[in-house]
């Protein structure tokens, strides 16, 4: 079995098991990012009420972090979740929206990588670069930097955390610290509507409740992403009518146009 073949295998798993998916994310992309978990296979659960947060996390197959509207009660509520999931072994996506440019979120992963657990981090290359130390070109949420050093950058995210780390771009970069994948399938529509990073980091965490091996499942929910849209914008060239097209393409999408259109480089 290649490596494709294994990626193709995590999109048959998360259709197979239906992994439940508990979002605590903003509220820009709430809408996008529960759909496309439907399309993909999964089961969301947009839960963030601090009351509920502790019991919901320990019963989903993984948790999902994004920080892009962070209020004080999702902050209270991602600590919760990360605590719940610590306890009760269940996997944590975190999507660092513009960690760079708010210093209070910073404090947040601090908080959750000391008392909860973080299994994934995916954000873009401006962001984890920023995590790393290393000087990038951001604006708001959104990456302004060319991805010079970006694997690099990942490599040392991936240290210290302790986890597997997406960077994603004009190419996407995947590292668990030991293995490396470069994604280069993708399209610049992407670019062209809200919420494409949030989205992409909630099938991360679709993978992550349904795969074993978390460095695998988050490469092959990126290229699952990027192959879906790059069918997306062979049938609608504009923005309105790709966001509704790509939806359609994740869920039309199977494993062997995964294996044979997947361009995937292994480092």
């Amino acid at each position: 079995m290649n490596n494709n073949e294994k990626l193709a295998d995590i999109l048959s798993a998360v259709r197979k098991k239906v992994p439940l998916v508990h979002a605590i994310t903003n509220y820009v992309t709430i809408n996008d990012c529960a759909n496309v978990l439907l399309s993909y296979g999964a089961s969301p659960a947009m839960c963030e009420c601090c009351d509920e947060v502790y019991d919901f996390a320990k019963i989903s197959s993984s948790v999902y972090i994004n920080l892009g509207t962070l209020t004080k009660e999702q902050e209270e509520s991602v600590i919760l979740a990360g605590r719940s999931a610590r306890e009760h072994n269940v996997p944590v996506v975190l999507d660092p929206v513009a960690c760079g440019a708010i210093p209070r979120k910073l404090e947040v992963i601090r908080k959750l990588h000391e008392t909860g657990r973080i299994d994934v981090i995916k954000g873009n290359i401006g962001e984890i670069k920023f995590l790393a130390g290393v000087d990038s070109l951001t604006r708001g949420v959104d990456s302004l930097d060319t991805g010079d050093g970006a694997l690099e950058a990942c490599k040392a995210v991936a240290e210290k955390y302790g986890c597997v780390v997406a960077a994603t771009g004009a190419q996407d970069y995947v590292t668990d610290g030991k293995r490396s994948a470069v994604i280069k399938n993708g399209t610049e529509l992407f670019t062209r509507i809200t919420g494409a990073g949030c989205m992409t980091g909630a099938i991360c965490a679709g993978a992550a409740g349904a795969g074993d091996d978390l460095f695998l499942s988050t490469v092959s929910a990126i290229l699952t992403m990027n192959v879906a849209g790059e069918d997306a914008a062979k049938k609608a060239s504009l923005p309105g009518s790709f966001r509704v097209s790509f939806i359609d393409s994740i869920y039309a999408l199977d494993e062997e146009k995964l294996v044979k259109e997947g361009n995937v480089e292994w480092i």
